[in-house]
This record gives structure tokens, sequence and C-alpha cells, in this order.
């Protein structure tokens, strides 16, 4: 008999070794009757910052015969469901998918088709991930910006340089083979259980280029600097994809998983004919804060503790007279604040950890929800607006992609004079009123928003914090619509996916989104 166990705690300076003892004493038998313990789920629970412990829940194996002692009315104590295997049927097609995008939604989009027998063809318009590293870090240093090679096009997607977040609040049981596929790529297997996994920029990439060998050994081919450049359809039904403006691809099945940055490809969409509609996103700012004063507010005398790390936090505030919210988003203890810029003459912030997020900075974007009652409902009127409001921060910037940035209280109080601090941004830093990046309804709800936050999280209000602008790849600007059968409602073959189409945010959620449209194509039998 398996049992579900929950709501077991150890505190700081317990070691895991207790926990086998612990279940023990839940379920009224010795420690020897269990047989085994899996770790299902770990959190941290740190609202009593003098009790701060972590939080199981637990798998244990008894004998049977020990099934009539244990009292299934023990609060916090069932009967584990058991899973079996997923089974794939195997499927022939005349004509392999084609898939627009190497990042989550496409590499596991196509992982999945291979389960099915499927041999798909990716085309990305930027390079493996080898030799964007480089790209990206070259722009970093020398400010030779790649439209095609940067923090937002490439293998692996825009999620390869960030803090490689996994935490989800989708309830699929398709999550778990994310996270082994992940943890057979060479993650930490940890990712299975932690409450709030993450891989990190450094560990992320060589999962990549694992994922990228294993569909290579599973029959898929995977072409880089590969643009889609033209659709072409027939009877509303797509008969062949144009690359690089040259070459064509005869394909009745292309998913979609471009990422919200290609601006380019949606208004090739556009112009196709393809339907899609504006919505709401976030804009503001990146905060950065040292580490250790982040690590105090949430940890009180237990910060430092070896068992912790660096801590996290997550705020919001909601605005009922000004119809907005201010929150954090995409928080990276330990990290850095990295130039996600993709156009020439634009700037866009973004925020980045390595595995151990050892760095001495914490950092998080401070954004405040835009909708199309600011920018307009044309299907492309918030990508424009992300776009007006990037070129003024890089003009702000100085105009060779420094970025714009104040100290966070001279911003909360205008007319005062604040110093910049350090940074881990690079190339550099350029003093800024940044209240002239941004809309004033957005400069003024993080006006509002900032104190409260201070309430919250007493000591987040400090001179020794830096604003940094702008963040506006937040999300998509627009949705890619689509049926109940994953196609576009304009052309059928076609398959929308991904935070790009809309229908994601994060690496979690757009992966599971790759796969949802990979069962989708296999259920009818392409």
């Amino acid at each position: 008999m398996i049992l579900r166990l929950t709501e077991i705690r150890l505190y700081l300076d317990e070691a895991e070794l207790l926990l086998k003892s612990k279940a023990a004493r839940r379920l009224d038998i010795t420690a020897d009757d269990i047989l085994s313990l899996t770790i299902i789920r770990k959190g941290l629970d740190s609202r009593k910052k003098d009790k701060i412990n972590f939080v199981y829940t637990l798998n244990v194996e008894i004998d049977d015969c020990l099934a009539e002692k244990i009292d299934l009315n023990t609060p916090h104590v069932k009967v584990a469901e058991k899973e079996g295997p997923v089974k794939f049927p195997k499927l022939r097609s005349r004509k392999g998918p084609l898939i627009a995008g190497a990042g989550p939604a496409g590499l596991f989009a196509a992982l999945r088709m291979t389960e099915y027998g499927l041999r798909p063809l990716i085309v990305e318009r930027g390079k493996e991930i080898e030799e964007r590293v480089k790209d990206v870090e070259r722009f970093w240093k020398e400010r030779k910006l790649d439209p095609e090679s940067n923090v937002q096009f490439g293998e692996g997607g825009a999620g390869t340089f960030s803090d490689g977040k996994l935490t989800t609040r989708v309830d699929d049981s398709r999550i778990s083979y994310i996270l082994e596929t992940f943890v057979r790529a060479g993650a930490d297997p940890q990712i299975a259980y932690l409450a709030k996994p993450h891989i990190g920029t450094d560990k992320l990439r060589n999962i990549v280029v694992n994922i990228r060998k294993l569909l290579i050994e599973r029959g898929c081919e995977l072409r880089f600097g590969a643009k889609v450049t033209g659709i072409e359809a027939s009877s509303n039904k797509i008969v062949s994809v144009s690359v690089n403006d040259g070459e064509e691809i005869e394909t009745d099945c292309l998913v979609l998983a471009i990422g919200h940055s290609a601006r380019d490809t949606y208004r090739l969409l556009l112009e196709r004919g393809v339907e899609m509609t504006s919505k709401a996103f976030a804009v503001g700012l990146r905060a950065e804060h040292p580490q250790p004063l982040i690590d105090k507010i949430q940890f009180g005398k237990c910060a430092g503790h070896a068992g912790l790390g660096s801590a996290e936090y997550a705020i919001t505030h909601n605005m009922k007279e000004r119809g907005r919210s201010a929150y954090s988003f995409c928080m990276c203890p330990g990290g850095m604040v990295v130039n996600a810029s993709s156009e020439p003459a634009g700037l866009v912030v973004n925020g980045m950890s390595h595995s151990g997020r050892d760095r001495g900075y914490a950092n998080s974007a401070l954004i405040v929800n835009v909708t199309p009652e600011d920018f307009g409902k044309h299907a492309l009127a918030g990508m424009e607006f992300q776009r007006k409001w990037e070129r003024i921060a890089f003009i702000h910037g100085g105009g060779n992609y420094n970025a714009p940035a104040q100290n966070l209280m001279a911003f909360c109080e205008p007319g005062k004079c604040y110093s910049l601090n350090k940074s881990t941004f690079l190339p550099a830093l350029e003093h800024a009123d940044l209240s002239l990046c941004l809309p004033h309804y957005v400069t003024e709800s993080l006006r509002e928003a900032l104190p409260v936050f201070d309430r919250k999280m007493r000591g987040f209000l400090s001179s020794e914090s830096t604003l940094i602008g702008i963040e506006t790849r937040t999300s998509a600007p627009l949705r890619i619509l689509r049926g109940r059968d994953m196609q576009s409602v304009s052309i059928a073959g076609l398959y929308p996916c991904g935070e790009g189409a809309g229908y994601a945010g994060g690496i979690m959620s757009s992966a599971l989104d790759g796969i949802k449209v990979a069962d989708m194509i296999a259920r009818k039998g392409q």
C-alpha cells in the first residue's frame, strides 16, 4: 500500500533523514515498517520568521498486511492514487509536421510528436545555443545587437536567458512529463518536487542542447537561421511555408510557436488574413536590491542560513480607483538585470539568474497592467505601444543600449537627488528620469504602489535599490485566435501555440501548450 502524507514539517536545522521517523509517527507505525519514502512536494513556510520550516508531501509505501492498522481518518493521510504509464498510439504521416520556433512550446510539441512516431521539422530564426550565447554576450559587452540572435530569438527561446523558473498554477497531469523530460536532460531531480523549482540559465543552456540531441536521435530535423517569411493556403488550408524569402516547404500542419517578440511574423500573419486580437499585458521597471536586504526582509534573523538560499518575494497592489494593479513579476533572486533588446534603437530589460542564485543582487519587474483601452484595439496596437516606449527608453538611456535608471527613492520622491547604485546590468546604466520612459498612468500607479509594497515588506523602499527601465515583454501583446481543435480560426492546419500566440506565460505553460497542440494533432491523425 502507498499512502500520501501531507503537512510533514522540518525546521531549518532538521535533516531530511528525519522524514521517515516523522512519517512513521504520523501513521503510528515504526520507521522500519516503511518500505520506501518518496518526496512528492517540498515548499517553504516563512510566515513566522522565528519558525521557518519546510513543508513536505510524501508517498510512503508499507506492507499490505499493515493496512488495517492505518487510520485513514487521520488528518493529512490518504491512499495515494496510482498513476499508470502513458501510452502513445503510433501514427503514420505522409508529411511530417512543421514547427516554427525552438522555444519551450516548439521543443515540447516536437518531443511529444515523436512519442506518436511523428518526425517534425523545426525551423528557428535564431541560432543554436552555442552561437547564440556568444552573440548575446558580445551585445552586452560591445553593444553590437544581432536582430536574429539575441535574448529573444534563438534555440531555447527567451526563457534560456532567464531564471529558468518552472512554477505554474496550471493543474495538468502533463506537467510531470515536462519535469521528467528536464531531469532526463540533466536538470536536478529536485525540480520534480520543489514547490518553486528553477533551473538557472547556466544549466538551462546545456539542457536545451541535450533536448536537441534527443530530438535528433528520434528522427527530427532542426534548422537554425530559418525564419518563416510566407504562408500559403488553398481553400483556407495551409499548403506551404516560405523560409528566408526563398525556400518553400510543403506542409499541411504548421505549429506556430514563434515567441512573444516576433513582431515581423505577427505582421505577416495579419497581412495573410490570420485573425488575431490585441490583449492586455503589463509594463514597468525592474527593481534591483542588494540580496542580503531582501533576505533580511523575508527571513528575519534566519537570513543567511545555509538551508534557505536567496530569498524570493511576490507582492501586489490593486488600485480599484485607477482600475489597475501593480505587482512584481519574474523575480530573480541572486541574479542579474539583462539587456533583452531585439530591435535596433529599442531598449527592453529582463531578469536572469544562474542556478546557484548566488550573485549579490535580487531583481524583479515591478509592472502595471495595460489594456486595449490604453493603446487601441487594432491587433498590432499593443505591439506598437511596446515599440514606442522601448524607443523612448533607448533615447533616455543615451542611444547606445545603456539602460535608463534611477535610484528607487528618487523615483518615489520627484525633485530629490539620490545617486545611482552599483548594478549587474550590462553594458551600463544611464541616469534618467524614468517617469519620461513610461506612460504617466503607469508611473503614477507605481508611485502609489511602492509605499504599499514597503508596508508589506518593511525595508523594500531603500536608497540602496535601483530602478532600471523598461520592462515591456511581460507577455504577448496579442492573441492569435484558435478554436477548440487548437487550429487557427482562419487557416486549417495552422496551430498557434505558446506564449507568442497568447496562450501561455512562462516556460512551463508554454511547454504544456506545445504538448496540448501535439496531442490534438495526434488525435486528428495528422
